[in-house]
């Protein structure tokens, strides 16, 4: 009997009413974007302290490191002990795909250094593009060489560990994507979100005075003229969980 592929989502972010209402949480959002047919998909709170057990860890094909309030430079408890965590994914060669808070843990793990975007937050769509290698790399995905992508985001990856490519870059932010080896894959934006879950966020960082409201008005403006290449994403992040890259 053949074995089910499993896959773990390690959520670093607090629910919101509006996701949870909409899209059964960010679970659901990656689950949605990620999952397939026969697959057992799994998630592990960790702010709340739930993480799987070391033996638990060899069942799993794959992971996949969501986006967070907290900051990937920070040293919460929580966050101590998922560094220690993708340091053991690493060395099992575990399949591990970061994205947002994700993508900087990942780094910062690995040898990295995060931090304060010089620039400033970067929210809306970005225009990414990928090096000459990854274009290659993702020739079989017959996907463009710039891509859009929904950022949200004030911290990003400084310098990559050792041994580790850089994949994109966009106007404001250096790193887009890295990759270490053909298990390790951390990326800025957000494939998995749609518009309006953008727009609830941008919402959220108004109220809470994070941006000027001004400034969010101007963001929800532009969300209503573009929209981000969700499927090429999807693609590139399925092929790469389950290794059928080259």
């Amino acid at each position: 009997m053949v074995r089910a592929k499993r896959f773990g989502v390690l959520l670093c972010a607090a629910d919101s009413e509006y996701v949870k209402k909409r899209y059964g949480g960010y679970f659901g959002v990656f689950a949605g974007m990620l999952a397939e047919e026969g697959e057992i998909w799994d998630v592990f709170k960790l702010a709340d302290g739930e993480f799987p057990d070391d033996d638990e860890i060899v069942e799993f094909d794959g992971f996949v490191i969501t986006g967070s309030c907290s900051d990937a430079h920070g040293n919460d408890a929580w966050i101590c002990r998922l560094v220690s965590l993708l340091n053991k994914l690493d060395s099992l060669k575990k399949k591990v795909l970061g994205i947002c808070f994700g993508h900087q843990i990942l780094s910062r793990a690995l040898g990295g250094k995060t931090g304060r975007a010089i620039s400033g937050w970067d929210i809306g769509i970005t225009t990414v593009h990928l090096s000459s290698s990854s274009s290659k790399l993702f020739s079989s995905l017959k996907i463009p060489t710039t891509l859009s992508i929904i950022e949200c985001h004030r911290d990003e990856v400084r310098e990559v560990a050792p041994g580790a490519e850089v994949m994109a870059w966009s106007e404001k932010t250096g790193v887009e994507m890295f990759r270490i080896g053909d298990h390790i894959m951390g990326i800025q934006g957000h494939p998995e979100y749609t518009n309006d879950i953008l727009v609830h966020l941008i919402d959220r960082l108004s109220q809470k005075s994070f941006i000027a409201e001004s400034y969010a008005d101007e963001l929800k403006a532009k969300l209503e003229k573009v929209e981000a290449d969700k499927d090429a994403w999807k693609k590139l992040c399925i092929s790469f969980l389950k290794g059928r890259l080259p």
